[in-house]
């Protein structure tokens, strides 16, 4: 969870950037903000509608422990203090997946956690 974290953070500073460049929200990671850079469209596919996991993260309460461990990742990304053990990756994929996404065929992973590939060069 802390590695998706800064695959978020990574993917704000670089809208927040953007959009201070270009006045306009980045086309793929929101306007700058933790949650856009969530919910951008396709980007995230548990906030896609239809998706499995959408109804799960709707449906959760301050009860689930799992939960509460991602509430407080999402507290220490908020506040900045999360060190990014990720290399700057911007995105990643689960490499159970049947075939690799599109994006990442030819790339080299520049942070593995577990069944998730991370990558920094992504454009």
């Amino acid at each position: 969870m802390v590695a998706v974290a800064c695959v978020i953070l990574n993917r704000a500073i670089i809208a927040g950037d953007y959009e201070d460049e270009n006045n306009e929200p980045h086309p793929l990671f929101g306007d700058g903000s933790l949650a856009s850079a969530c919910q951008a469209p396709l980007q995230f596919s548990c906030w896609d509608n239809g998706d499995p996991n959408c109804a799960l993260i709707e449906s959760v309460t301050l009860s689930d422990p799992i939960f509460l461990c991602a509430s407080e990742i999402a507290r220490q990304a908020e506040a900045d203090e999360l060190d990014d053990i990720t290399s700057n990756a911007t995105h990643y994929y689960d490499r159970r997946m049947p075939e690799p996404p599109e994006w990442a065929k030819g790339k080299t992973p520049c942070f593995t956690c577990g069944h998730h590939l991370f990558f920094n060069d992504i454009s």
